[in-house]
């Protein structure tokens, strides 16, 4: 995660909701979501959450015919997180679904009382057809949450009892991007994942709340964008998080930038305020691939002066 800010807004929650900070999951609780879903994840801390990658490392994924690694952006998550008075814990999940996976997921999900936050694409042209399901969920005791999580997703191949066992003796494999570069151009630095490199940018000139739940960059309010390919000839997918009088800013500016929109959503429920996400896609040289995508970065948070403006 990185500590740089986008714009210079003022959290527009009211104070006495963010006067203490919500207190991390214990090592106990850790433990015990980590038993139910058989993996381990990782502690974001200046976050107070604990999150688990569920990648879909089973699938064989192509984009108009072209091959892309699943890191690229078929990659789920489900992350924990306690609620500003304590007394609740959210999961709060992306997952990563075949078309004919769908239903059986949404079954299991709601059987196990959890809620359909969003279903949608996030990409054109990809082989086999994906969609993604946001699920939402509350409860006081993380294992017994985990464990609901885990019924929902028994049905998928998505979860990690189903899927491939990585092979330990393959050499790992390393991106064919000129990171500093790159990361000159955005303003961030990417972390690489096996040959793709991501940029993951939180909105921090917002305070967005949802079922008390602080939303941060990584229970899913950011902007990213992944890299595949090499220097001249890459791939970019990514999402940006918007406010909604963003929305008809930005689709513009990645226009303007030789990027297809693929699709513009909600992934959330009764947060406030009120955030969509743009998906998008684009190929060429990565250098141009990343200007259009900090020129997107640029315009949130200000107002159309080009000024960072207060979020009320």
């Amino acid at each position: 995660m990185t500590s740089a800010t986008l714009g210079l807004g003022l959290a527009a929650y009211p104070a006495a909701a963010l006067a203490k900070p919500p207190k991390a999951l214990t090592p106990e609780e850790i433990a015990a979501i980590e038993a139910a879903f058989g993996k381990k994840g990782r502690s974001v801390d200046n976050e107070a959450l604990y999150t688990v990658p569920l990648p879909r490392n089973d699938l064989k994924v192509a984009i108009k015919g072209e091959p892309v690694p699943i890191p690229f952006g078929f990659g789920g998550w489900a992350s924990f997180k306690r609620t500003k008075d304590g007394k609740q814990i959210m999961v709060m999940s992306d997952t990563v679904l075949q078309q004919h996976e769908v239903a059986g997921v949404m079954d299991a999900a709601i059987a196990n009382g959890l809620e359909i936050a969003a279903l949608h694409n996030h990409f054109f042209y990809e082989e086999p057809r994906i969609f993604y399901m946001h699920l939402h969920g509350m409860g006081s005791d993380a294992g017994e949450l985990a464990k609901r999580y885990m019924a929902a997703i028994q049905p998928s191949p998505l979860h990690p009892a189903n899927q491939p066992k990585p092979n330990p003796s393959a050499t790992p494999p390393t991106p064919a991007f000129e990171i500093p570069a790159l990361d000159a151009v955005v303003g961030y630095k990417a972390t690489p994942n096996g040959t793709t490199i991501k940029y993951t940018v939180g909105r921090a000139d917002l305070t967005v709340m949802d079922m008390n739940v602080e939303m941060t960059a990584a229970i899913g309010l950011n902007s990213w964008a992944a890299f595949a390919g090499n220097m001249e000839q890459a791939h970019i997918a990514g999402d940006i998080a918007m406010l909604e009088r963003e929305v008809n800013v930005v689709i513009p500016i990645l226009r303007k930038a030789g990027l297809e929109v693929v699709a513009l959503h909600h992934h959330m429920l009764f947060e406030n305020p009120r955030m969509i996400f743009l998906h998008y896609y684009g190929t060429g040289p990565a250098m141009k691939l990343a200007v259009g995508f900090k020129a997107a970065l640029d315009v949130l948070g200000k107002k159309p002066g080009g000024m960072p403006m207060r979020h009320n």
